[in-house]
C-alpha cells in the first residue's frame, strides 16, 4: 500500500509550475502587451500558427482572485497527485514526467473546443490554468474517490459527489453562455483528466489496478489517504 503524507513541504513541480504562473500573471497585470502576446485567441491559431497559446494562456489570469483560486487548487491537489503518481507501485520514476504531461496536454485539450468553435471569431478569447487544474483534481479523484472537496458552499463533500456536480454544472453553465467564466474548458479538462489516469494507468502502472483502487476506496469509509497496491 502507499500511504499518502501531505505534511512535509518539498520543492516540487507542483510548486514550480504555481511560482512561474504567478509571477507571469503578475507581470500580465502589468503589462497589456504580455497579456494580448499570451492570451488564447483562436484566430491567430487559425490566421497565424501561434499554436503556442494553446499552453501560454495557462500562464497568465483575469485578475488576482482568478489566479489565487487556480494557484491555491493546483497546489492543494498538484502536491497530492505528483506524490501519488511517483509511488512505485504507480508509475515511479516517471511519475512527475507523467505530472506534467497531464497538466499540460490538459491545458491544450480543454482549448480545442473553443478552437473548432471560434476560430474564426475575432471577440472570443480565454485564459487561466482552469482546464489543467480541473484535469488534475479529477486525476486525483480516480485515486481516491472518497477523499473530502471542499469548494465555498460545499465544504467536505467526497470527491465522486463534488465530481458529478461540477462536470453536471460545467455543462449547465456552458449552455447558458451568460457568463465571461470559460466552463467548457472546465468540463474537457476534467474529463480528460479521468481518461488520461485511466489509460495512462492500464499502460504504464504494471503493479497497480486503477478500477480495483478506484472501487475498494468508493466502498471505504476510512478517510486516511492509502492507495492499495498490488
Amino acid at each position: 500500500m502507499g500511504d499518502l503524507e501531505f505534511s512535509n513541504m518539498e520543492f516540487s513541480i507542483t510548486l514550480i509550475l504555481v511560482i512561474i504562473t504567478v509571477l507571469v500573471s503578475i507581470g500580465a497585470f502589468n503589462n497589456r502587451q504580455i497579456m494580448d502576446d499570451l492570451i488564447f485567441y483562436p484566430p491567430a491559431v487559425s490566421k497565424r500558427g501561434q499554436f503556442y497559446r494553446f499552453i501560454t494562456h495557462g500562464f497568465i489570469h483575469a485578475d488576482v482572485m482568478h489566479l489565487a483560486f487556480n494557484m491555491l487548487a493546483l497546489y492543494s491537489f498538484g502536491e497530492g497527485l505528483e506524490k501519488v503518481m511517483s509511488f512505485n507501485c504507480v508509475f515511479g520514476k516517471m511519475g512527475k514526467i507523467y505530472f506534467l504531461l497531464l497538466y499540460f496536454t490538459a491545458l491544450i485539450v480543454a482549448s480545442l473546443p473553443d478552437y473548432i468553435r471560434y476560430k474564426d471569431s475575432y471577440h472570443f478569447r480565454s485564459l487561466g490554468a482552469s482546464g489543467a487544474v480541473s484535469a488534475i483534481v479529477f486525476s486525483m479523484i480516480i485515486f481516491f474517490p472518497q477523499m473530502k472537496v471542499s469548494l465555498f458552499f460545499l465544504p467536505g463533500i467526497p470527491g465522486y459527489i463534488f465530481a458529478i456536480l461540477y462536470l453536471g454544472i460545467s455543462v449547465y453553465l456552458d449552455k447558458r453562455g451568460e457568463s465571461k467564466i470559460n466552463h467548457s474548458a472546465h468540463f474537457w479538462g476534467a474529463a480528460y483528466g479521468i481518461v488520461f489516469t485511466l489509460v495512462l494507468c492500464q499502460l504504464a502502472a504494471s503493479n497497480f489496478d486503477v478500477y480495483s483502487n478506484f472501487m475498494e476506496q468508493f466502498k471505504s469509509s476510512s478517510e486516511n489517504l492509502v492507495l492499495i497496491c498490488e
